[in-house]
């Protein structure tokens, strides 16, 4: 497991200063397994009370007394190895939670809890994990009111030292609407809380240090800095992720003819095995991913445009679309703009798009998967030939087209016919840094053999030349000898078609349709 003494010390100090905030993160981000951690970590200073809101259902949250009445069964079940706990509050919390409805209010609740705040010997923290399954109810929000009043008062009236709040929404400013209001409200009650800037997900040290124990106990030779920076390229530290690949090679790819030994998995090509493992399968973060794009079209259609139209889309804090992009962990900021959080959610995403049924009955889809065989000799894909039956194809069912049709989906189609080619043994992903409105470059990974083709729209002499220099420099960075590239050229004297063309020791094959 990767280290997090350092984020755990750094919550702590959140801590220790009395802060109310929440750890609000995307589905799988270690959000359970830094609480867990947490609780441990905090007990030598303090009383720690964990609760899980997963635990309660639907019916728990339809009224006060049902509520308080569950919170506090989850309290009693909290309370159970705490011997310095007094046995009034010990008593009055069991019955609260037995169904003692006369005197089932929040407001009861919390009087008793800050008498045992007051009394206690030790500070008491109050995590909540899952507060989502809480945060579309009204009595939740009475909830955040009554710890918010505390807190404000809490010179006068003693509570929790320190609250934490986790979920994958931000309560902070979390529109819902409510059966009795036909308003859309803001979870105001939790304004108290103080931002929450650690950073959960994992660096490529981060890896290396899981990697070295690993290595101290396998000895399987591995290039400890190579295979790290290589799960964190492919993963940007998303935790589920980088913990899923090392599984995968670990668990499912070691034995494996291909792999026999451990030694031949914790390497390059046995990453890019992991990668294409993890692409084809079904997962619970995954459908979480699928299952938003499906509920929130405007999600979709925001990913759809920064993906193939390369749309330079800048971070506006105010734009709601953003906000759930960002929330959900599909996009991350660089630079004042938003870019797809990780290469393994942009193939993902990529391949949604391209495999739904309306894109998987065009006649370019069709053509490729029909012939995608005469693509593939003896194990290796021969590129070159891609490009040749590309034009060819591309040509008669859109020769003709305007020219904003091959601008907006051009790139677009030359994806959907190399999908069905390299699909279950190849993988491929967008260099984020040149994806834009004029170029986009394609990394193809196909047995353990690496192609990089940049697909431009074709601007004169002059910029052609300049793509050429650039496809060198990536081919140089890639320590590749052969390079590819497609243009999308809209001059009437065009002559479409494949030629090959070497520059210095690098070996160009050029294509334009």
């Amino acid at each position: 497991m990767v280290d997090i003494t350092a984020r755990l010390e750094a919550i702590k100090t959140m801590v220790d200063q009395g802060k109310y905030f929440t750890i609000n993160r995307a589905r799988q981000y270690g959000k359970t397994t830094t609480l867990q951690a947490l609780e441990k970590f905090l007990q030598k200073d303090y009383l720690v009370i964990s609760l899980d809101f997963q635990m309660l259902s639907s019916a728990d949250f339809e009224t006060e007394i049902t509520f308080v009445e569950a919170f506090s069964g989850e309290l009693s079940d909290a309370f159970s190895h705490m011997k310095q706990l007094p046995s009034d509050i010990r008593e009055q919390i069991r019955l609260f939670s037995e169904g003692n409805k006369e005197k089932a209010r929040l407001s009861r609740l919390f009087r008793i809890l800050s008498r045992w705040c007051s009394n206690s010997d030790q500070k008491i923290i109050l995590i909540i994990d899952e507060v989502d399954n809480a945060s579309n109810h009204q009595v939740f929000l009475d909830f955040l009111a009554q710890l918010r009043g505390y807190y404000i008062q809490r010179k006068k009236k003693p509570t929790f030292h320190s609250v934490i709040l986790a979920g994958v929404y931000d309560i902070k400013n979390m529109k819902r609407k409510f059966r009795d209001d036909s308003e859309q409200q803001w979870n105001s009650p939790w304004n108290i809380a103080a931002d929450f800037l650690v950073n959960m997900s994992f660096s490529a040290d981060d890896i290396a240090g899981m990697l070295q124990e690993y290595e101290t106990e396998h000895q399987t030779g591995m290039k400890i800095e190579e295979i790290s920076g290589l799960l964190y390229n492919y993963t940007s530290g998303y935790p589920f992720l980088v913990s899923r690949l090392c599984k995968l090679m670990d668990e499912r790819i070691s034995g494996t003819p291909v792999f026999p030994y451990k030694s031949s998995v914790w390497t390059r090509n046995g990453v890019l095995e992991a990668v294409r493992i993890l692409l084809s399968e079904k997962n619970t973060l995954f459908e979480s991913v699928i299952h938003k794009l499906q509920d929130y079209p405007e999600l979709k259609s925001i990913l759809h445009d920064l993906l193939f139209y390369g749309h330079d889309i800048a971070y506006n804090p105010d734009d709601s679309v953003i906000d759930m992009a960002l929330m959900f962990g599909f996009v991350k900021t660089d630079k004042e703009r938003i870019v797809v959080a990780n290469r393994i959610f942009e193939t993902r995403i990529y391949n949604y798009f391209l495999t739904s049924t309306q894109m998987q009955n065009m006649d370019l889809y069709k053509t490729a998967l029909q012939n995608r065989n005469q693509f593939i000799e003896n194990g290796h894909l021969n590129m070159r030939l891609v490009l040749e039956k590309f034009v060819i194809h591309f040509d008669d069912l859109y020769g003709d087209q305007e020219q904003a049709f091959l601008e907006e989906d051009g790139r677009r189609y030359f994806l959907l016919y190399l999908k069905p080619i390299i699909n279950g043994t190849g993988n491929y992903y967008i260099e984020s840094r040149t994806r834009n409105m004029e170029r986009t470059d394609v990394i193809v990974d196909y047995n353990g053999e690496q192609f990089i083709i940049e697909l431009k729209i074709w601007r004169g002499e002059a910029y052609h030349t300049r793509g050429e220099k650039q496809l060198l420099e990536y081919l140089d960075y890639y320590h590749l000898d052969k390079g590819y590239m497609l243009s999308f050229n809209f001059n009437k004297k065009k002559q479409i078609g494949v030629k090959d063309i070497q520059l210095g020791k690098r070996h160009i094959t050029e294509a334009v349709v």
